[in-house]
């Protein structure tokens, strides 16, 4: 159906309505249109969810407003704390992690402060440490701090 991504295989639950294909989201608890991004997003969150981060503690789209527009996070993971962890920003597939798409999490992270800034497009992945107003690119997605 979709393409194969660069992360574990994950069970996701389907259905259609019509000729819309939806899946099943484990945090927003409802079922979403799947797009090409939306595929990569369902991937990532279940890939943090393997990672032991406490679905609790995840928030997807979330509303983020900056110079008077409203974005959207793609994944935010906050701390026990409540404080904002970790952006992961989601592009399909296809979209190639290039400089705008830096930019783009950079911006969010303006507003957010995270300690890591995650990029995927189911192909790829960058993780980011953000440590004294530099980016330390990561092996891995860190373990979620207790």
């Amino acid at each position: 159906m979709y393409v194969k991504l660069n992360l574990p295989q994950v069970d996701l639950k389907f259905k259609q309505t019509g000729d819309i294909h939806l899946v099943y989201d484990v945090i927003r608890k409802k079922y979403i249109q799947i797009t090409p991004e939306e595929w990569v997003r369902q991937h990532i969150i279940h890939y943090c969810i393997q990672l032991k981060y406490p679905k609790t503690l995840m928030a997807v789209e979330t509303g983020l407003k900056m110079f008077a527009v409203l974005n959207r996070t793609d994944v935010l993971i906050y701390n026990r704390m409540g404080k904002p962890w970790m952006l992961i920003e989601c592009k399909a597939p296809e979209v190639k992690l290039n400089q705008n798409a830096f930019q783009q999490a950079l911006r969010y992270h303006l507003n957010l402060s995270v300690q890591y800034l995650v990029l995927s497009n189911g192909m790829q992945h960058f993780c980011f440490e953000v440590c004294n107003n530099e980016l330390l690119l990561q092996k891995n997605m860190p373990a979620f701090p207790l």
